[in-house]
């Protein structure tokens, strides 16, 4: 079969045929290409195999080509998950080597996938991550029944204490969000994306139709709020953030249960709260908290020129967090500005 490698961001009608699929997902979609192309500069390399217009295969790739961190392709950067799309009789090991063949004659150091388990079942994974789902299927009026009891008490505390929950498309909110955001990322000890990255969110995901930013305000002020996706009758949790003083008002449990409940009255099927590191066990609790159904979420890293599998390397570790934490969220911004492109 004929492997063509296309740019989603030039290809018409790509979004309709990879919904056409069982197994696409908002990333897999050209509103994420021009985010990612658009706030780091990454080179959409997508693998495809066409029959008349319908999608057989894809491997979505982006290339990274960093002096820091080396040149790369990876499926996708900054995407929790982004599986490999192929149909009963299409060879994926064919669509591989074709990617690696690729990659060596470009001078790739590795090639990441970030998923694709299905594919490499007898391979070890470079790292491992918790995925949680839940299914609409039953309806919206049957969702709370699923919840933790103290899931549905923090729901009614926040309602409680006066907390009140919108739905925006703006970028002012979109502003707003991101200081929370910046709160955020300095108490884990991590620098925040860039704005222009949100920016792109904005202008290439939820200003087309493909998602919103919830913010719960107290009192006047803003101190929470989550940036969701939605791509055909599939919703994404991405980002959350919080002002941690307001923590006692549960302000994140109404954000949640206010999208969920959005979602599953307009007729999606299916909600993903994205991935949470295996150690992160508050996270975790909150996730499963909701009546979802956890699963194990595998990265995948191929070292181009040994034709191995890699194992797995920390960039960030717990010292520099706690270093990273203390400093000003300007100088935050500014590292986050300057070096997230390089990370993918």
């Amino acid at each position: 079969m004929n492997i063509e490698i296309i740019d989603p961001l030039k290809y018409r009608g790509w979004d309709d045929m990879v919904l056409s699929t069982k197994d696409y997902s908002f990333f897999h979609s050209s509103s994420w290409a021009h985010v990612l192309s658009e706030s780091y500069a990454y080179k959409p390399l997508y693998f495809t195999i066409l029959d008349n217009s319908r999608m057989l295969a894809l491997i979505p790739l982006m290339e990274i080509n960093s002096f820091l961190t080396g040149k790369r392709g990876v499926s996708l950067p900054f995407s929790d998950y982004c599986e490999p799309m192929v149909s009963d009789g299409v060879s994926f090991r064919e669509i591989f080597d074709f990617v690696i063949t690729y990659g060596k004659r470009k001078g790739w150091k590795y090639l990441e996938f970030r998923g694709a388990q299905a594919f490499f079942e007898k391979e070890k994974p470079t790292e491992l991550f918790f995925g949680h789902t839940l299914d609409f299927g039953e309806g919206a009026e049957n969702i709370l029944t699923r919840f933790r009891e103290s899931t549905r008490r923090n729901i009614r505390k926040a309602e409680k204490e006066g907390v009140r929950v919108s739905a925006s498309t703006s970028l002012d909110d979109m502003k707003v969000f991101y200081n929370l955001n910046c709160l955020t990322r300095k108490y884990h000890g991590l620098p925040p994306q860039p704005f222009s990255f949100f920016k792109a969110v904005h202008q290439y995901a939820i200003s087309e139709g493909f998602g919103f930013v919830m913010l719960a305000s107290y009192k006047g002020s803003s101190i929470a709020g989550a940036v969701f996706f939605h791509f055909g009758r599939k919703a994404f949790y991405k980002y959350g953030a919080s002002d941690r003083s307001y923590q006692y008002l549960r302000a994140n449990n109404l954000i949640m249960w206010e999208a969920l409940k959005g979602y599953a009255q307009n007729g999606y099927k299916s909600f993903c709260f994205g991935r949470t590191e295996s150690e992160n066990k508050g996270l975790r609790q909150f996730k499963t908290g909701w009546g979802t159904k956890e699963y194990i979420m595998k990265y995948y890293k191929y070292n181009l020129s040994k034709n191995a599998f890699m194992t797995n390397h920390q960039i960030i570790t717990a010292s520099q967090n706690k270093i990273l934490s203390k400093m000003p969220i300007p100088l935050l911004r500014w590292m986050g500005s300057l070096f997230y492109k390089h990370i993918g």
